[in-house]
């Protein structure tokens, strides 16, 4: 019976190592494949192996997994193909817009075979040093300043309430005034982790109270970071 193979990728093409041996196999196994970005999912392709044929697999990208999307994503299940889903970064179906094709495949009753592989989302909560037992990605903040702030503030309490980790991102080139809303909302004792570019060459990893960071202010301007804060 065909079935759905979650294919990790990496958080830096400079971290290929981060890849599994084992994924590449599973890919070879896979006719179909649906990719967030086609592009950067080729390009992956060939870093994990040069002599990989790109063109013999069969490739759809991923929009949000409209409903025609689903439709030919189950179509291939049906016709005993074997389909993987690529995230853009990382593992798909978390903070990805593969998780409408899971969810899809889960109710038609197909298996669904998730690869190991990073995730910054997990990665920067084990260097972190907060609550791993409890704790919620919460995704993006709002972007309006105002919304934004009254959410900071939420998680905040919500966080001290319960003893709980929260993790969220933001695009890249808003970091900056990320930072400055968390430094400017949050009381002085909470602690905020900034872990950036996972794997990458410029990785750091750091947990400081409010109070130090307000001290030294790192530039994150387009770097990908993910932020988690605990009370």
């Amino acid at each position: 019976m065909s079935a759905v193979i979650l294919i990790p990728t990496v958080l830096s093409e400079e971290a290929i190592e981060s890849i599994p041996a084992y994924v590449l196999p599973a890919i070879r196994e896979c006719r179909v494949l649906f990719a967030e970005n086609e592009r950067t999912a080729r390009r992956y392709l060939k870093q994990l192996d040069k002599s990989i044929v790109i063109d013999d697999f069969e490739w759809h990208a991923i929009h949000k997994a409209e409903a025609e999307q689903v439709r030919v994503f189950l179509e291939c299940l049906h016709a005993g193909k074997q389909v993987g889903i690529i995230s853009e970064a990382g593992c798909p179906g978390i903070a990805d817009p593969g998780q409408v094709l899971v969810a899809a495949a889960q109710e038609a009753g197909f298996s669904v075979k998730p690869l190991v592989g990073p995730s910054s989302i997990l990665m920067a909560l084990m260097a972190s040093g907060m609550n791993g037992q409890h704790f919620e990605f919460t995704g993006y903040l709002p972007v309006d300043s105002s919304a934004r702030n009254k959410q900071i503030r939420e998680l905040e309490a919500s966080s001290q309430k319960n003893a709980s980790t929260k993790i969220f991102i933001e695009t890249p080139y808003r970091n900056n005034q990320l930072l400055e809303s968390l430094i400017t909302n949050l009381t002085g004792k909470t602690r905020l982790c900034v872990a950036v570019d996972i794997t990458g060459p410029k990785e750091s990893i750091r947990t400081k109270t409010i109070s130090e960071w307000k001290k030294n202010k790192p530039d994150l301007h387009k770097i990908p970071v993910i932020f988690l804060l605990q009370a």
